[in-house]
């Protein structure tokens, strides 16, 4: 380490003390006083900007205060009941204190709820407003900072500015095409890019692809209207011609969305650390106009989707601990201020075309087990069925909503081990709700084997069952009639299958094997039950119907396999159209198509007279294969002439450097192989090819 001399320490010390007295001409210090008459101009928002920003505001911590309306009053005799009994009440809120004012040793109409969080508060006032304490109260629950908000009102109304129209363009145009081609999104490495492809004859359509369109996958909407795309901030929807952005919504952390079924609103959930105190897990949107309509918290049991839709979108619902909660919209209110206190429920679902709800309790000590489906929004039961040894039930609607069939796994013994029940000798049983008849009565179907798929025939009277022991399970076809116990139509042995996907205009069927039954297809006419065709797909993940049920695609995704990744394009009938391998491919949805316009008397007559129109539709498939057909044997053409021109080129070019070739080779030409005899040795080798031997028999 270097140390200064003292020569230097002293040099150092005289300008320092330069620095000092220099700085007035009389070598007396500065002053920093200001000078007399002075008028100091500068605001405080100028001079200390960064230290305002932090200042606390005057609302803060006021907008977690709530404000209970509706109290009984009491004396100081009842006042420790009654705050027992209203904080057992709010108990569920999140509230930190509370506040019960006093006047003349009697407590006054309304107290106030302190929470931890504004969001909190605003989440307490939906919950628990109007809502009722006893047979002569009800509590009007209202934020303290709305008090201040609504005082501010002016008295003369202004109207709001309009605001410009923008046109969307037409968001149903995809139904204008003229040989209505189906469209379909493909998303490759995990958001890496989207493409959106037309199903053309004979190949398929480009319509557009972008990078990093999403972060995760994408979901059409029930109806085809909107392409969702998930982001780290939220959730965007895209549509039109050029698929422009139509509506985004901050959510951040999104994973799940889910659409009403007629396109009004959409769900969003962000799952979240079990101990954070953020409330806005799930939100409900209004997808026309973008607004919050109401957001919930849930906890992590939940199932995917909470919410499920009536069909009309009027109604929504959410099933908890013995309770079924049904809400309203436009309000996004509870129906009638409360919920079903069913004890018990374990699953519920809507019917697909009325305002029906199917749910069923599990059975306890010596009450058995029930369906019941109940009418919104009049609450009325409409039918109910008891069961007897149950272990599980699952709800399956028919897409029509004629039929509805509840599985129930039965039991012979049970035994409870550790708060687990474990059941022996299960068996199934198939209850079937005729929904179209007077009193809805109900058949049972009892099957003594394991229960590996059921489905329903989307429009007809027909289900589906794959059964027995893995690898020799069954399919076994039923059908079902008015007056008539369900009958059995088919029954096809020895099947590698645990899955089924039936055409959306029923009819046809794929019996399909998934992860371990290797990737086996057997396409079936369920009219005469034949299999029209069988393949296979090693690796395959999804199966996918269009929207026509003309198509079938079976995918092979990189979130299960890591190799041999793409689909697979199938006819109806299980003819193989196109095998594409896909780099990183991740998801194909076909884009969905509203339901048809035509009432089921027309569609009946167009069956009818299909003859008809086979004729335009073979000539229109002629023209489209002859033009295929036409571009390439032009592409052909052009290509071999690109070649000959080249090729007469090179010659021109060899030609005119023969001369510097002979000087090059002591002028021998050796451009042809008889030109130099002299270093050409000729040799004859034979080989011995086969022997036949031919008998000639003499006359």
């Amino acid at each position: 380490m270097v140390k200064k001399k003292d020569s230097d320490k002293n040099l150092v010390n005289v300008d320092e003390g330069k620095s000092d007295t220099v700085e007035n001409g009389d070598g007396k210090p500065p002053s920093f006083s200001d000078p007399p008459g002075y008028v100091d101009n500068i605001s405080d928002e100028e001079l200390l900007a960064d230290l305002l920003e932090t200042k606390p505001q005057e609302l803060e911590g006021v907008d977690s205060l709530v404000v209970v309306d509706g109290v009984p009053q009491v004396g100081p005799d009842r006042l420790e009941k009654l705050q027992i009994v209203i904080r057992k009440f709010f108990s569920k809120s999140g509230f930190i204190n509370d506040y019960f004012p006093e006047e003349n040793g009697t407590t006054k109409k309304y107290i106030f709820l302190e929470f931890p969080t504004p969001s909190l508060a605003a989440e307490a006032v939906r919950q628990y407003n109007n809502s009722k304490f006893d047979k002569n109260h009800t509590f009007l629950v209202n934020l303290f900072s709305d008090f201040q908000k609504y005082a501010e009102i002016p008295d003369e109304w202004e109207p709001p500015e309009p605001q410009p129209y923008k046109d969307q363009g037409n968001m149903h145009y995809y139904l204008l095409e003229p040989d209505s081609f189906d469209q379909y999104a493909i998303t490759c490495g995990i958001g890496q890019s989207v493409q959106i492809w037309q199903n053309s004859n004979p190949e398929p359509t480009l319509i557009d692809e972008r990078p990093h369109w999403t972060e995760t996958y994408v979901k059409w909407s029930p109806l085809g209207t909107y392409l969702g795309t998930f982001h780290r901030k939220g959730v965007a929807l895209w549509g039109g011609p050029s698929f422009e952005q139509i509506m985004r919504f901050s959510h951040n952390g999104v994973q799940f969305i889910d659409f009403s079924p007629c396109e009004k609103y959409l769900v969003t959930y962000s799952p979240m650390s079990e101990h954070s105190s953020e409330p806005k897990r799930l939100i409900i949107w209004d997808i026309r106009t973008g607004q919050e309509k109401r957001f919930f918290g849930t906890d992590t049991s939940s199932v995917w989707p909470i919410f499920r839709w009536s069909p009309d979108d009027k109604y929504f619902a959410r099933i908890s601990l013995d309770m079924l909660s049904v809400y309203e919209t436009p309000s996004f209110g509870l129906l009638h201020k409360k919920s079903f206190k069913i004890p018990g429920i374990r699953d519920f679902s809507w019917s697909p075309t009325d305002n029906i709800i199917a749910y069923w309790v599990a059975e306890k000590m010596d009450v058995p087990a029930k369906v019941t489906l109940l009418e919104i929004p009049s609450r009325n039961e409409i039918r109910a069925k008891n069961l007897f040894n149950v272990a599980d039930c699952k709800i399956h609607w028919q897409k029509s909503g004629d039929f509805l069939c509840v599985k129930v796994d039965r039991y012979m013994k049970v035994k409870k081990e550790k708060n687990e029940y474990k059941y022996s000798g299960v068996y199934c049983n198939f209850e079937i709700f005729h929904m179209r008849e007077k009193q809805i009565p109900v058949d049972s179907v009892e099957i003594k084997e394991a229960i590996h798929a059921f489905a329903w025939e989307p429009v007809g009277s027909k289900f589906a069952i794959i059964h027995g022991d893995v690898p020799n399970t069954c399919v076994s076809f039923y059908g079902v009639k008015t007056g008539h116990i369900p009958a059995l139509l088919k029954k096809f042995e020895k099947r590698e299958a645990n899955y089924l996907f039936w055409a959306p205009c029923g009819q046809f069927i794929v019996m399909a094997g998934i992860r371990n039954n290797g990737g086996v297809l057997d396409f079936v006419d369920s009219n005469d039950f034949v299999i029209m065709n069988s393949n296979e797909h090693f690796g395959i993940s999804e199966v996918e119907w269009d929207p026509t049920g003309r198509y079938v695609v079976t995918g092979n995704s990189i979130w299960k396999s890591k190799v041999d990744n793409g689909f697979v394009l199938y006819s109806f009938q299980g003819k193989c159209i196109k095998r594409n391998n896909v780099e990183n491919f991740c998801q194909l949805l076909w884009r969905p198509r509203p339901p048809s316009l035509l009432s089921a008397k027309q569609q009946k007559e167009i069956k009818k007279s299909l003859k008809k129109y086979n004729v335009q539709f073979e000539s229109k498939d002629r023209m489209r294969m002859t033009k295929a057909s036409k571009e390439l044997v032009e592409k052909r053409c052009r290509l071999m002439k690109e070649f000959d021109d080249y090729r007469q080129k090179r010659m021109e070019q060899f030609n005119e450097q023969k001369t510097r070739r002979l000087e090059l080779r002591d002028h021998v030409d050796t451009d042809e192989l008889d030109s130099d005899t002299k270093n050409v040795e000729e040799e004859v080798v034979e080989f011995f090819i086969k022997e036949e031997v031919t008998v000639v028999e003499s006359e």
